[in-house]
């Protein structure tokens, strides 16, 4: 299950941040138009996905649970800091947590 949750990372963040990167015009839909602050959400995917890679190929569980808890933490908050349900990032979020969160219970159950 934690290679899972990590592979999940790696399936969503490449794409993302690809698009991101590139500004992509899906992208103004889901983050809105490009400023700072959408340039520093960048970035924390961007560590995601090199921790996740990099938990892939020297697997510690300790530090897997540990990334996926603050994920789990960040992606339940997106819909009160959003202020919506209906952007398809705070869904996404919302199901990826529900992933890393059985991940976490298998981990520490």
């Amino acid at each position: 299950m934690p290679t899972l949750s990590l592979v999940l990372n790696l399936v969503v963040l490449v794409p993302v941040c690809a698009g991101l990167l590139a500004r992509a015009g899906w992208t103004a839909s889901a983050f809105g138009d490009w400023t700072p602050a959408r340039g520093i959400l960048l970035s924390v995917y961007i560590a995601i996905a090199i921790t996740s890679a990099a938990l892939l190929v020297h697997p510690d569980e300790r530090m897997t649970a540990a990334l996926l808890g603050v994920q789990v933490i960040y992606k339940l908050t997106t819909p009160f800091t959003v202020g919506t349900l209906r952007n398809p990032v705070v869904l996404s979020n919302l199901g990826i947590a529900a992933v890393h969160g059985a991940t976490l219970a298998l981990i520490y159950g």
